[in-house]
C-alpha cells in the first residue's frame, strides 16, 4: 500500500508597502479618533500602495521575500495559486502576471476569490495539488490592494483596510510527518449583502453611473459582519478540533484572520484557548484581506511563538460569506 502523501509548508514571507497610514491621518480625513479604531477594531496604523502598484506587484515582492528567507529555484514551482479580490484586471489572472514578472517557466497557475478567506481556500486547494502526487512544489500567495477598492470618505471602512501580501511554500511532508492535517470550510451566499463590490462585473459593468453611485468602492455592513465572524469562526474552529479528537488547548498557536481583534479574543476564549497563543498584528497593518494569515505566521515566526512541531489552527471568515479552519502542524 503506497503511503499517503501529505503537504507542508517550508517556508513563509511577507510584504507590505512602505507608506503607513495613521489613525492621527485618519481623524483629519474622516469623523473618527485612535482611540474609537483602537476600541472597536484594534488598528493603530495601516500600509498603503502607492498609486500604480497592484496586487501582483505585492504579491511577488512576497515571493523574493520568501526566496531571500528560504532559498529555492524559481524554475522548480509546479503551480502559483494566488487568493485575490484586488486582481490587476479582470484578466489575465493575477497569478499569470506573477508568473511572468517573476519569470518561472513551465508552472501553471490560476486565482482564487473568497474575499479574506482568500488565502485560507488557496492553501487547502494547493495542499491537495501536493496531495495528489502530482506536484512537488506549490506557491501560494494571498495578496490585495485594498486601498484600490476603499472610499476614504467612508469611516465605517476605511479604517479597516491595509494593503499586503504573504507567500508560502507548500512542498510534500516526510514519512512521520503530519503536515496539513485537516480542514473545513463552507460558503452562505446570504452574507453577500452585508459585504460586497458591487460594481465592475458581468452585473454592473463599469459607467459614468456606476462610478457616481460609488459602486466600485467596498460596502460593509459592519455589524452583520461581525455578528457573523463572532459565530462562524469560533464555529469552523470547532469543527475540525472535533474532527481530530482534539480540544483548544491542545493548540500551541492560533492564528486567525485579522479582521478585527475582538472576533479573534472572542474566539480564543471559546475555545478555552489562553492569549499568548494567539497572534494579534492587525494593530500594524489592518486587514489586508488575503494577506494576512501569511502576516501573520510571519509575526508569530518574529514573536518566536511558533517553532517545529507546534499544532496550528489558522482560521477565516471572509465575503460571500466564506469561512474556513485548517489544522497543521508547523514544519520548520
Amino acid at each position: 500500500m503506497s503511503r499517503r502523501i501529505a503537504a507542508k509548508i517550508t517556508g513563509v514571507a511577507g510584504y507590505v508597502p512602505p507608506r503607513v497610514l495613521t489613525n492621527a491621518e485618519l481623524e483629519k480625513m474622516v469623523d473618527t479618533t485612535n482611540e474609537w479604531i483602537m476600541e472597536r477594531v484594534g488598528i493603530r496604523e495601516r500600509h498603503i500602495a502607492d498609486k500604480g502598484v497592484a496586487a501582483s506587484d505585492l504579491a511577488v515582492e512576497a515571493v523574493k521575500n520568501l526566496q531571500a528567507k528560504h532559498p529555492f529555484d524559481l524554475q522548480t514551482v509546479d503551480l502559483i495559486v494566488v487568493g485575490t479580490v484586488t486582481p490587476d484586471m479582470m484578466y489575465p489572472s493575477t497569478a499569470c502576471l506573477v508568473q511572468h514578472k517573476l519569470g518561472i517557466e513551465n508552472t501553471w497557475g490560476f486565482d482564487v476569490s473568497a474575499g479574506c478567506s482568500g488565502f485560507l481556500y488557496s492553501l487547502n486547494v494547493g495542499t491537495k495539488f501536493i496531495e495528489s502526487g502530482q506536484y512537488k512544489r506549490v506557491l501560494v500567495i494571498g495578496s490585495d490592494v485594498n486601498s484600490s477598492m476603499t472610499d476614504f470618505t467612508d469611516r465605517a471602512v476605511c479604517i479597516i483596510f491595509g494593503d499586503g501580501a504573504g507567500a508560502v511554500m507548500l512542498e510534500p511532508a516526510q514519512e512521520g510527518e503530519d503536515g496539513i492535517i485537516d480542514h473545513v470550510a463552507q460558503v452562505e451566499g446570504i452574507g453577500g449583502q452585508y459585504l460586497y463590490m458591487p460594481g465592475g462585473g458581468s452585473l454592473h459593468p463599469a459607467s459614468h453611473e456606476t462610478v457616481e453611485k460609488k459602486m466600485h468602492y467596498i460596502h460593509q455592513d459592519g455589524k452583520n459582519v461581525f455578528k457573523y465572524a463572532v459565530k462562524k469562526m469560533a464555529e469552523m474552529t470547532e469543527r475540525v478540533l472535533e474532527k481530530n479528537k482534539l480540544t483548544g488547548q491542545d493548540v500551541d498557536c492560533f492564528i486567525a484572520h485579522q479582521a478585527n481583534r475582538r472576533i479573534i479574543t472572542a474566539t480564543a476564549e471559546r475555545l478555552g484557548m489562553p492569549l499568548e497563543k494567539v497572534i494579534i498584528n492587525i494593530d500594524r497593518f489592518g486587514n489586508t484581506t488575503a494577506g494576512t494569515i501569511p502576516l501573520a505566521m510571519q509575526t508569530a515566526l518574529e514573536e518566536k511563538k511558533l517553532k517545529e512541531g507546534d499544532l496550528v489552527m489558522l482560521a477565516a471568515v471572509g465575503a460571500g460569506f466564506t469561512s474556513g479552519a485548517t489544522l497543521l502542524r508547523w514544519a520548520y
